[in-house]
């Protein structure tokens, strides 16, 4: 395949997607991250360069996969002076999630540039990065999204393109706004069944026969009531993302009082050392032998 390949943000998420487009036959040309280790031995592993600059990294590739963290890491790579991914005819595909509204400004500024940007949010976690079965949540320029349309095709199971800078984002905080508040229910249905001396094996099986199933109720059940917290979806992550929904509603002039607990307790996580479990760990809050000092 002609197409080259830069990934800007190498963690197990973006590091992972690489893997999956090397082995589908994508030459990735270049990686970069701020933890200048990581980024070397993994362009060893994928026979790839790892520029120390944004700008050499542009300079590399045609197309642009950044997976960071929040929107501050968002405007550090795209900005007008000093070392920047922004570059002329390329086309960036945006993963992070991160708000609206900087997706919105990271369009506008490769469009100065003569370049195209899209967002790919990801409603997915490490396995589907790795295999490529992510489902993802597109949009942005319209034209760029069609001509990438094959690759992302590689890392998904499937993907939707939702409208135009923003969307796709907007659409992901609900996502994980609503991903997040079922998480926490769900660790205080345990947490009051485990203080109630009921067979937790149990009480997950007759949750998954009744209106109370859910998604989470397979992938985060088991891990609550083992106390395993292997970090796919940091609860760090769930803060930021409820947060970011809060914010939405906030200038709707919506109140969300089921987000605003949610948000509550991942930030009491934080502040309780514990930010960095996966977001099951929610139920270290909610079981009665196990909330923090």
């Amino acid at each position: 395949m002609s197409t080259t390949v830069a990934v800007v943000g190498v963690g197990r998420m973006g590091a992972n997607m690489a893997r999956r487009l090397k082995d589908v036959g994508y030459t990735l040309a270049a990686v970069y991250d701020l933890d200048r280790a990581r980024a070397e031995g993994f362009a060893q592993e994928l026979g790839a360069q790892a520029p120390a600059t944004l700008a050499e990294i542009a300079a590399t590739s045609d197309v642009i996969i950044t997976v960071v963290s929040d929107d501050a890491a968002m405007r550090s790579i795209f900005r007008n002076s000093g070392d920047s991914l922004l570059a002329a005819g390329k086309i960036y595909i945006n993963c992070a999630t991160i708000t609206p509204a900087v997706h919105v400004e990271v369009h506008a500024l490769t469009k100065a540039r003569g370049s195209a940007s899209i967002e790919a949010c990801m409603a997915s976690s490490i396995p589907q990065a790795r295999d490529g079965s992510l489902y993802l949540i597109c949009a942005g320029d319209e034209a760029a999204f069609l001509t990438v349309r094959p690759l992302l095709e590689k890392m998904s199971k499937a993907l939707k393109y939702v409208g135009g800078p923003g969307s796709a984002a907007q659409v992901k905080a609900l996502v994980n706004m609503l991903m997040n508040i079922n998480t926490a229910g769900l660790a205080e249905a345990l947490g009051l069944g485990d203080a109630l001396g009921l067979d937790l094996t149990l009480l997950r099986e007759i949750f998954s026969q009744t209106g109370a199933n859910s998604r989470v109720l397979e992938t985060d059940g088991p891990d609550m009531q083992a106390r395993e917290h292997d970090a796919y979806f940091m609860a760090a992550h769930a803060a930021k993302d409820s947060g970011i929904a809060l914010a939405l509603a906030h200038d709707e002039g919506l109140t969300l009082p089921l987000a605003q607990a949610t948000f509550d307790q991942y930030t009491a996580m934080v502040t309780a050392g514990l930010g960095e479990l996966d977001k099951s760990g929610v139920s270290e809050l909610t079981f009665r032998e196990r909330r923090p000092q």
